[in-house]
């Protein structure tokens, strides 16, 4: 009897992030204190020693972890390459805690948490191995109209304090 094969397994969504770092057991022990990642699985490459594959979940979404491969199509981090230009963004329902939480894991804050134009509370954070985290709680829903009043004054008054 054959079984039937999902072409999205069972969990994930049709988007996965894949991350990259030098140093996976560690960055995955960080997932889990910054954001509370829960490991799924872990496979270790035929040294033993480099993560080849994990896979881990925050909330209800996937995402990879592995160790820098650079032989194998030059898989490298972000720190090998001077930084990302990717921003992984949480939603999440108490942006502070999580916020905190990350920065206390050892995340660097790139971007103070506020309350934005848009309606969220939102911060920005890199982790240790180099990845960019956007973190929000949404806290209004606005109209798009709403949005680009707010947008446009939030501009003007950072075209003031310029002067």
């Amino acid at each position: 009897m054959s079984q039937t094969v999902k072409p999205v397994p069972e969990g994930f969504h049709t988007m996965t992030p894949s991350l990259v770092v030098q140093g996976a057991e560690k960055a995955i022990e960080f997932y889990q204190k910054a954001f509370g990642a829960e490991v799924l699985g872990c496979k270790k490459g035929p040294d033993g020693q480099k993560v080849m594959h994990s896979e881990l979940k925050i909330g209800n979404s996937m995402f990879f972890v592995n160790d820098e491969f650079p032989e194998m199509g030059g898989c490298q981090g972000p720190n090998a390459l001077g930084g990302s230009p990717v921003t992984l963004h949480l939603y999440v329902e108490d942006v502070d805690a999580l916020f905190q939480r990350a920065v206390k894991a050892g995340a660097q804050v790139t971007m103070p948490l506020n309350d934005t134009f848009w309606g969220d509370r939102y911060g920005q954070i890199v982790d240790p191995y180099g990845h960019r985290w956007s973190l929000a709680s949404r806290k209004e829903i606005l109209t798009d109209d709403e949005v680009t009043r707010r947008s446009n004054a939030a501009f003007a008054q950072m075209a003031q304090q310029k002067h």
